[in-house]
């Protein structure tokens, strides 16, 4: 959907409310398109305004220094690839602190995420102060108008104090520059995202609204995701210095608003139908009753926020090590350019059961094929490799797997001895072949790859060992070479070589709210309950009777195929063929289970095989590993976030979850290596950004004194000595 003529309405409002920020970009922000605030005050203004609010999220879908580090940073799922622009993120180095040490204009800073939220917050209080006295508005739009505001104010809130611990709260418009904000507790902050929250739920008529389309539109089911959310955090483990009274209270309040939204929603019947069948702008996935709340975008590429195409960040660089791309014209063909800033940690590639679960295969490309021929380099001992076959192969086995101990792995590049040949020919025949509900048929015996990639090799972790030596990140090994999440592929773009995408980021989507439900349900000692909203993720997740377990799709092929530069005069012929040759539609399912005959059983009863006491073996091996004892709740607990990296990895929530439950020092300083310097005693949340306190002031216009600016700040954060960069 194109938002774009709905956004000045939005600026108009934030710079007549005025915002807690204090960044130049804001102050440096100029309204010029002929409106004034006046407009705001007709029920068509009004109603823009409204509007304009699904615009606001374009943050969280825009460039990455603006999102995506502080939603999976630093957690279990995700390491750093070599480009170190947001090592601190991951690291928790001394770079994350209230003055943001920055690597380049691509590193994200805490006040990049403080500033934008209250664009959205600023627009919110104008349509609630507004909305009882615009002339000529009926009942329904009012309230539609005033859940639109309530739910965006709750859902930016939400964000502050998840990230931040505490926050300004502004619920009033104000005019012109405010600088005078009490000080706020946790429990203050909580209390206003929950009464906003249970506002927009209240005020939303069911499932009817289609202000903004199918997909994109908030309804009831979207506030009451959040509000289930936000009750489930204020009762969890970061907030037990106040919670105790009302934990029981908010639990049973999360479950009643997911409960609604369950019953109102429906979950697609295979995940490929959430992510992997994107065709192009505003395809039919894009639609799905699934999806609660999204970053909307279209291939309108302006404005301004417009999004930098997420599965950018997640594609390993095969440029640098591939040998086998169209050079600087990467982008459409391989949906996204490789930016490479999250590698998948051990755990997240070996916490599913990589026979019986399809997420895994449906989640991550484990095969690229060769968009121009390669002549080799003799001198080197590499063969050529013509377009179409397998030129990147990365086999997701697991530790007690020895099939290919025998072989050199890495990118022949930079690991000449590399000299994997898939001799069984496991690898399904290439050129997009493959049907979802068809027979699986494979390649040739003896079948030479020349880049390949292993998880394990002769019982040991080496995944991280492959790709650039030259450029590893924190003098590590090589980490430009791993399988890259597809969840976000977009293979329509701005440019043939760009890097903004049409494809809608998905923020919020019914297989959480399943999750948030089997959690509360545990903490209200339900696990027969709990264990039915898992298990309704898992039937999904399973494989289906007949499905070829060969068959790959993601949204870039078919979309790629549509872009207006594949008709180029000169140059649409070869990317015509680098797309087809690149894009196989295969994994590697049965290469990285070499003794697995071919099958097309369903796998549902495996996949729901399990009770609390016996969990599946992957899951028994993590808890284990963290130090996970006999403790039932806490295993339930480590469990579902275990199921919750199989559903949502790569999805924007997995560090408000590990710090709401206080286990990033458990799991995540156990799991990812890449996390050297988290201090529990400060980092469960983030520095509030020092310019924001050095311009506070009070009632009276005097300046905060350097004990009223330390009580701002979070514990821990010093903003003089916490800057030197390590």
């Amino acid at each position: 959907m194109n938002f774009n003529k709905y956004i000045a309405a939005g600026l108009i409002a934030a710079t007549a409310a005025g915002l807690t920020s204090c960044s130049s970009d804001f102050l440096d922000e100029r309204y010029t398109t002929g409106y004034s605030t006046d407009y705001l005050k007709t029920a068509d203004g009004l109603q823009s305004l409204t509007l304009a609010l699904y615009g606001q999220l374009r943050w969280v879908g825009g460039y990455e220094s603006q999102g995506y580090n502080a939603f999976m940073g630093g957690t279990d799922e995700f390491g750093l690839g070599t480009d170190q622009c947001n090592e601190m993120w991951n690291t928790y180095d001394v770079r994350m602190a209230p003055i943001w040490a920055t690597v380049n204009g691509n590193t994200g800073t805490n006040a990049n995420i403080w500033d934008q939220v209250y664009y959205g917050i600023a627009s919110a209080n104008v349509i609630i102060d507004y909305a009882d006295k615009v002339e000529g508005l009926d009942e329904n739009t009012r309230k539609l108008c005033l859940a639109h505001a309530y739910f965006m104010r709750g859902y930016s809130y939400y964000i502050l104090t998840s990230q931040f611990g505490h926050c300004a709260i502004q619920t009033e418009m104000v005019v012109g520059a405010k600088r005078d904000f009490d000080n706020t507790t946790p429990k203050q902050c909580w209390e206003q995202v929950i009464s906003d929250l249970e506002e927009a739920f209240n005020l939303f008529d069911g499932e009817t609204n289609k202000l903004a389309g199918p997909g994109v539109s908030w309804t009831k089911a979207t506030a009451g995701h959040f509000l289930a959310k936000a009750c489930l955090f204020a009762a969890s483990e970061r907030n037990d210095d106040w919670n105790s009274d009302v934990k029981d209270k908010y639990l049973k309040e999360g479950l009643e608003a997911a409960n609604y939204t369950i019953s109102a929603r429906h979950l697609e019947n295979n995940v490929l139908d959430v992510y992997g069948n994107w065709t192009g702008v505003n395809c039919p996935i894009e639609q799905s009753d699934e999806l609660l709340l999204v970053c909307a975008q279209d291939d309108n590429y302006s404005g301004r926020t417009a999004a930098r195409n997420p599965g950018a960040f997640f594609n390993p660089q095969f440029s640098n090590f591939a040998n086998t791309t169209l050079s600087g014209e990467r982008g459409c063909i391989t949906g996204g350019k490789d930016f490479q800033r999250f590698r998948p940690t051990e755990y997240t590639l070996s916490v599913f059961d990589n026979v019986n679960d399809s997420r895994l295969w449906k989640s991550f490309a484990t095969v690229y094929g060769t968009a121009v021929n390669y002549e080799g380099d003799e001198a080197k001992g590499i063969d050529p490799v013509k377009i179409g076959e397998p030129s990147v192969v990365f086999i997701i086995n697991k530790k007690d797997e020895h099939a290919y101990d025998g072989f050199e792995f890495g990118a022949k590049r930079y690991q000449g001895a590399s000299n994997f040949v898939d001799v069984a020919g496991r690898l399904p025949e290439g050129g997009r072949v493959q049907k979802q509900d068809g027979e699986s048929t494979f390649g040739p015996a003896n079948q030479k790859v020349l880049n390949s990639w292993i998880l394990y090799k002769n019982g040991e972790y080496v995944g991280r060992e492959f790709g650039n030596k030259g450029n590893g990140a924190m003098g590590t090994p090589g980490n430009n070479m791993f399988p890259g999440i597809s969840k976000h592929t977009c293979g329509y773009l701005n440019a043939y070589a760009g890097d903004l995408g049409s494809r809608d980021l998905i923020l919020a989507r019914l297989a959480e709210t399943y999750l948030v439900r089997a959690e509360i349900k545990v903490r209200l000692n339900d696990y027969v309950g709990a264990k039915e909203d898992i298990d309704a993720l898992r039937k999904r997740g399973a494989w289906k009777q007949g499905e070829n377990r060969s068959y790959y799709v993601d949204g870039c092929y078919i979309a790629a195929s549509k872009n207006p530069a594949m008709e180029d005069a000169k140059k649409g012929a070869a990317r015509k063929a680098a797309n087809d040759g690149w894009n196989l539609g295969v994994n590697s399912y049965y290469l990285s289970n070499p003794n697995l005959e071919v099958t097309y059983e369903s796998t549902e009863n495996v996949m729901t095989n399990w009770s609390w006491d016996n969990l599946p073996a992957e899951d028994e091996a993590i808890l284990a590993r963290i130090g996970v004892g006999g403790d039932k709740q806490a295993r339930a607990i480590n469990f579902i976030l275990n199921e919750h990296t199989r559903e949502l990895c790569g999805e924007m929530v997995r560090w408000e979850n590990l710090s709401r439950l206080k286990l990033i020092e458990t799991r995540a300083k156990k799991l990812n290596s890449d996390i050297t310097f988290f201090d529990p005693s400060k980092h469960y949340v983030r520095p509030i950004p020092q310019a924001f306190i050095d311009l506070l002031q009070h009632h009276d216009g005097t300046n905060l004194t350097d004990a009223e600016k330390a009580a701002w700040q979070n514990p821990g954060y010093v903003s003089a000595s916490d800057t030197d960069v390590k």
